[in-house]
């Protein structure tokens, strides 16, 4: 009680003697009179009056910089409004821009008419009707073989015994971005000597806010065409020609069924028509046995959604055939005054040839693989690589959904729009900051223009502080990919600046008008790095948001740097130094400086960052650990820190224990240090060629390199060196170790182009980066493209055991950058 008494102020003799003194202060203010009261009166509601402004100030504060997250950036938009539209831009208006979908188009329209395939192998249960791009779909192969970006494409799937191949060629004219036409062949690849099963392809088209469209039916059962209106297309028609055998000229017996249903959204088309089969039907060719078969009948709603006002329409033609089969589908704009024909039969198959010769041309002069001696099987892997990332664009529109430390809730971020390329159609088909950066690297290299706009695009995202949100999920279609938790965008968190590393390569040849429309908010971007990541020492750097309850992590994450798990100081403070950052600030003051030059701006700044953070000896001096022999993060750390399982009490007596649990445990103290973590992170002063070529401390880093204890591999540079403390462990239970041990490409990317720039300058180490240079670049290409030909597709990760791609598939995001180390171009 004492101790309560006291902290409440007590009731003792220095306490009574205070309120004694108190009172007669008091009293001799009433007996000096009203003048030295009242002053004193008006001297309190003068400080009240103060601390209420102060206050008010304070919450005006907040709120202008609460409200300045959710506000576009002042300066005029990289992108010129209108330059997507259908005619300023009608090669790119209409495009494969749905990477979540198997196959679909979409136009470049904030309410965009999408179009897109489904289908359906018959059996007993229906079996599983196909449409998103799922890695739990089984498929052992699927992906584009060529796309040229904007008017072709041709990708092959293979699912169970069936082999679907689709293609689409684009035909410019009119004023609302052309023609358009698909072929979608089918056939059974496996056969048992029993009738192939029966296949349904079901075509529809589909309307997103605004537009309408018309059914055309034939005979009551066949949607023998759709005509419609939008905004932006004008009037139009959609045709779905008959099947064919495969040679496209015989007539092919098939059973028709359509759907015209209410459109819950784009997000929930695969419900609606999976809701809608029945398996009533009978498939009756002349001749043969009649076979029940699923097919879409009425649609009565999805669980859940009555009363929804519906979202648009969508209007659906299913072909049910016994493969093989060719069915097409032309969509043909009004606008289009003299048109020489429908693009479809042997005038598509003309299209589709020419389309397929033009860009094996434009590949080898873009690339030069032949010339290099690659052969044609290594090269139509490198042309899928390319393909598959310009198949996996994406146009995407809707609000981020962002929060700030000065807000209680979560706000969203105004509408924007986005067209990017995307890491991995199954299971990231969403921007990703860092990730577009590498995609831009091999894009730039095809198609210049195409680049500076998905670059102008992302820099349209930014908010009034020069803040850019590191994950773009915009849209009913792309939310329903992410799991709620990883919605949230938090306003201090960072991601790499890799869109300057493309901005580079394009600078010589980018146009003035366009680099002085980005100029201003590459400025912006760049003073937000330098405001909120700044570390506690000149010069140096520390990415914000690591993750908040460290207890529960080996090692906290560090989501910004974009290498997640990568080991970095084990308890995070305001006192870390992140080498990675650092480096990276080094490449941004670089380029920036080289953007004022080309604009006549002042560029001083800039290259005084660019030589301060170049500076060799101070990057020792800040991030050279001599107990490691290596570059390396500094912050409050401890080497002994594991993981224990631990048994949770019951939560009621009488009630089964829950699962135990693993939980960190620090078993040495953590003080200020070098961060023990020897992988990617120590070799980035390397990786961004900050290293001087006569630098005495390159030996050593290339000797981490070449070491099989530490990071060499016979399939690529491993994350984390297998010597280090936390390679290969796990981050949690349920978090397997992701930068700790794996290995990537794009690092490996970045780790070619600077080895290739010290084998091509004057210096000691010149004949030893070259010869790690050859190895490396070997086994990075043997591998890929063993693991291509093995599993069919390219990986987010490869095994540092045994080189077997891991992770998500297809990852045609940085994988892709294979092909640029295949043709030296860095």
């Amino acid at each position: 009680m004492a101790g309560e008494r006291r902290r409440r102020g007590g009731d003792g003799p220095r306490e009574r003697t205070r309120e004694r003194g108190s009172r007669r202060e008091r009293e001799r203010e009433q007996q000096r009179g009203p003048g030295r009261g009242r002053t004193a009166l008006m001297v309190t509601a003068a400080a009240a009056a103060a601390l209420a402004l102060g206050l008010a100030a304070a919450e005006w504060n907040r709120r202008s910089a609460a409200a300045r997250l959710v506000t576009p950036h002042p300066a005029p938009p990289a992108l010129p409004p209108g330059s997507t539209g259908p005619l300023a831009s009608p090669h790119r208006f209409w495009g494969t821009y749905r990477p979540h979908v198997y196959f679909g188009m979409k136009t470049r329209s904030p309410r965009a008419l999408v179009t897109g395939l489904m289908w359906l192998q018959q059996g007993e249960g229906g079996g599983s009707l196909r449409h998103t791009c799922e890695q739990g779909d089984g498929l052992s192969r699927y992906g584009w073989l060529m796309h040229d970006g904007e008017n072709f494409g041709a990708q092959e799937i293979r699912d169970g015994g069936l082999f679907l191949k689709t293609e689409f060629v684009k035909r410019p004219g009119g004023e609302h971005g052309g023609d358009w036409s698909w072929r979608v062949t089918a056939r059974m690849e496996v056969s048992g000597g029993s009738p192939a099963p029966l296949l349904s392809l079901f075509f529809y088209v589909a309307t997103d806010g605004q537009g309408m469209l018309e059914p055309h039916l034939e005979n009551k059962s066949r949607l023998a065409a759709v005509t419609g209106t939008s905004e932006e297309l004008g009037h139009f028609t959609l045709t779905f020609l008959r099947p064919t055998a495969e040679n496209g000229e015989d007539p092919k017996y098939a059973s028709y069924n359509y759907l015209d249903a209410a459109s819950p959204g784009l997000h929930r088309l695969t419900e609606v028509v999976r809701s809608s089969l029945s398996n009533r039907f009978v498939f009756a060719p002349p001749g043969k046995p009649r076979r029940r078969f699923f097919a879409v009948d009425t649609f009565r709603g999805l669980p859940g959604a009555a009363g929804e006002p519906p979202r648009g329409r969508l209007l659906l033609h299913q072909v049910t055939l016994e493969p093989p089969g060719t069915v097409e589908v032309t969509f043909e704009s009004g606008s289009v005054a003299d048109r020489p024909g429908r693009l479809a039969g042997g005038v598509l198959s003309a299209a589709l040839a020419q389309h397929t010769a033009a860009f094996e041309r434009r590949f080898e002069e873009t690339f030069g693989l032949g010339r290099k001696g690659f052969p044609a099987s290594q090269r139509r892997f490198a042309q899928a690589a390319l393909s598959d990332m310009l198949g996996g664009m994406g146009y995407f529109h809707g609000r981020s959904l962002v929060r700030s430390p000065l807000q209680e809730h979560p706000v969203p971020a105004p509408e924007a729009a986005l067209f990017t390329a995307v890491p991995s159609r199954s299971f990231f088909p969403r921007g990703f900051l860092w990730d577009e950066g590498f995609h831009q690297l091999l894009l730039a290299r095809w198609d210049p223009a195409l680049s500076r706009e998905v670059i102008a695009h992302w820099l349209d995202l930014m908010n009034a502080e020069g803040w850019i949100p590191r994950e773009q999920i915009l849209g009913e279609e792309a939310r329903a990919k992410v799991p709620p938790e990883f919605l949230l965008q938090h306003s201090e968190t960072a991601n790499p600046p890799t869109l300057l590393l493309a901005l580079q390569r394009l600078l010589p040849d980018s146009p003035l008008p366009y680099l002085r429309r980005l100029f201003p908010r590459l400025r912006a971007w760049y003073d937000w790095y330098n405001r909120t990541q700044a570390g506690p020492l000149p010069l140096t750097f520390r990415w914000r948001g690591r993750d908040t309850h460290p207890e529960r992590f080996l090692n906290p994450k560090t989501l910004a740097s974009g290498l997640d798990d990568y080991p970095r100081a084990s308890h995070p403070s305001s006192e870390e130094r992140h080498l990675d950052l650092r480096c990276w600030m080094a490449l941004a003051s670089r380029v920036l400086g080289e953007v004022a030059e080309r604009l006549g701006e002042p560029a001083g700044p800039y290259r005084e960052m660019e030589q301060a953070l170049s500076d060799n000896g101070l990057l020792e001096q800040l991030h050279w650990a001599q107990e490691l022999g290596a570059f390396a993060d500094y912050g409050n750390h401890s080497s002994a820190v594991g993981l224990r399982w631990q048994r949770v009490a019951p939560a009621a007596p009488g009630r089964p224990p829950p699962d135990p649990q693993l939980v960190r445990e620090v078993r040495e103290a953590p003080r200020p240090r070098f961060v023990g973590a020897l992988g990617y992170i120590s070799l980035f002063p390397l990786l961004l060629q900050l290293l001087r070529p006569d630098s005495p401390r390159l030996p050593t880093v290339l000797a981490t390199m070449r070491n099989e204890q530490q990071l060499w591999t016979p399939f690529g540079l491993r994350s984390l060196a297998r010597d280090s403390p936390l390679y290969m462990q796990r981050n949690t239970q349920h978090d397997p170790p992701y930068w700790r041990g794996p290995i990537w490409v794009n690092i490996n990317y970045l780790a070619l182009r600077a080895l290739h720039g010290y084998a091509s300058t004057d210096g000691p180490q010149r004949d030893r980066a070259a010869e790690i240079y050859r190895e490396l670049r070997h086994n990075l290409v043997a591998n890929l493209y063993r693991q291509y030909t093995e599993s069919g597709f390219l990986w987010e990760q490869y095994s540092d055991s045994t080189g077997r791609g891991q992770g998500c598939h297809p990852f045609a995001g940085w994988s892709a950058l294979v092909v640029l180390v295949m043709a030296e171009d860095y």
